[in-house]
């Protein structure tokens, strides 16, 4: 069995899992098992082959970013209803160039990774002008930071911030 956590969406009691492959749906036994009295756990099947981060997130209660409409319909019911801001396409090609393309670890989507540092402030990737905009004509404050190699790396800033604690607890969102 191989999962990884950034197949999971955490949202206060509930966990959205990507279930894309076998591996998967046993990880996700695993979890309702060991984790199934405290988090509702919420299938999603083939919604991406890797990091559901790169999909769809919460940038706040009741809002997703999500890469496109086709991805939020494959989300549990209750994450449907919510309100979505679809990213858009990057205009240019912002990543750096390696000698071994075969190095590359993630998708062009990687920038959809974000993190949200409050309910009106989200960080962005500096390369993405295009998805900081958006943001900001939906009433975010996006603060550009810059993260040159994420696709050499293999991470957004949601990935290499999936234990970060807050304050409270546990909120029922999809209840």
């Amino acid at each position: 069995m191989m999962f990884d956590g950034a197949q999971v969406l955490r949202l206060g009691r509930d966990l959205v899992v990507n279930v894309s492959t076998a591996h998967h749906a046993l990880a996700c036994d695993w979890l309702e098992r060991h984790v199934g009295d405290r988090f509702r756990i919420h299938r999603v099947h083939r919604l991406s082959d890797s990091h559901i981060d790169s999909m769809v997130l919460a940038l706040r209660p009741g809002t997703l970013l999500v890469r496109s409409e086709a991805v939020a319909e494959k989300l549990p019911e209750a994450l449907r209803k919510w309100d979505r801001i679809v990213a858009p396409a990057p205009e240019s090609n912002n990543f750096p160039r390696y000698e071994d393309e075969d190095l590359v670890l993630t998708s062009p989507f990687i920038d959809l990774n974000v993190l949200s540092a409050g309910p009106d402030t989200v960080l962005v990737n500096e390369a993405c002008p295009e998805l900081a905009r958006t943001l900001e004509k939906h009433g975010f404050t996006a603060v550009p930071v810059r993260h040159r190699h994420r696709r050499l790396f293999g991470g957004g800033f949601h990935c290499f911030t999936l234990d970060t604690v807050r304050e409270g607890g546990l909120e029922d969102y999809l209840g």
